[in-house]
């Protein structure tokens, strides 16, 4: 059984499991499927590229807490506050834990970049910080809950990280064995954090329309993932950055006030 579309004749909700294994359904559309991760697994990524993407994806990664922090603007509900703030903590780090961003920093270290360029964004590309900046926005203009529901792409994020650890070593002996931390700690982070996120999506998510609405929400945000790498396998695999046809140089703009 499927959802089918809001007001349509006969349209009943799905049982919880089934629109869970809906939710679950649309990890056939997340990053890891997308060319660029692809060679990045399988080995052809040139270190320009790797680099490219740890970059890119840094920006996403220093938003995270923003998204979380406005998500918390919008909750009324202490118990749900507490349980998401760890969210932020586990970025931003906290007395006994540097945090993700400080991991991801050492992750850029290992594969050549400094801190100095990662914290710039002098390599952001136009196209990942509009699909950043849109994921992020979306998140202080909707409900909390729609929020939640938007972070479940970590649904698919384990395999993601795994996939890493298992082939990276292998193809990219340059990179420093640090730099992997990052991908060791959200192995553990990720699991937890979902099953947060998928508690809320069974029980706000009763209706046909609301389910559509919570699918709808969760592809937005396969979108994002997705089009961030398309913006690199321009700039990174196909030679044309932004503005390639009159500069060589990154005049793209850093982010607006």
């Amino acid at each position: 059984m499927t959802v089918t579309a809001a007001g349509s004749s006969g349209a009943v909700p799905l049982t919880p499991e089934a629109f869970r294994a809906a939710l679950l359904a649309k990890g056939d559309y997340y990053h890891i499927h997308h060319p660029y991760q692809v060679d990045m697994a399988e080995g052809r990524a040139t270190p320009e590229q790797i680099r490219g993407w740890v970059a890119n994806r840094f920006y996403y990664q220093v938003m995270i807490p923003q998204k979380d922090a406005a998500l918390l603007a919008n909750c009324p509900d202490a118990d749900t506050r507490r349980r998401w703030i760890q969210r932020i903590l586990d970025h931003d780090g906290r007395d006994d834990d540097a945090g993700g961003i400080e991991a991801w920093l050492a992750l850029g270290e290992a594969v050549g970049l400094t801190r100095d360029e990662l914290w710039s964004q002098e390599h952001v590309l136009p196209g990942v910080r509009f699909a950043v900046d849109a994921y992020v926005n979306f998140v202080r203009r909707a409900s909390w809950e729609e929020g939640a529901i938007s972070s479940l792409t970590e649904l698919f994020a384990p395999l993601a990280h795994q996939s890493r650890l298992d082939t990276w070593p292998g193809h990219y002996p340059w990179i420093d064995e640090a730099g992997y931390a990052y991908f060791r700690k959200r192995l553990k982070e990720a699991r937890r954090d979902v099953e947060h996120g998928l508690e809320v999506a069974l029980a706000v998510c009763t209706t046909v329309e609301s389910q559509q609405r919570a699918l709808d929400i969760l592809q937005f945000k396969l979108d994002v993932l997705w089009t961030m790498l398309d913006a690199m396998t321009l700039a990174y695999q196909l030679d044309r950055p932004p503005y390639h046809t009159v500069t060589d140089q990154r005049v793209y703009h850093r982010g607006l006030a």
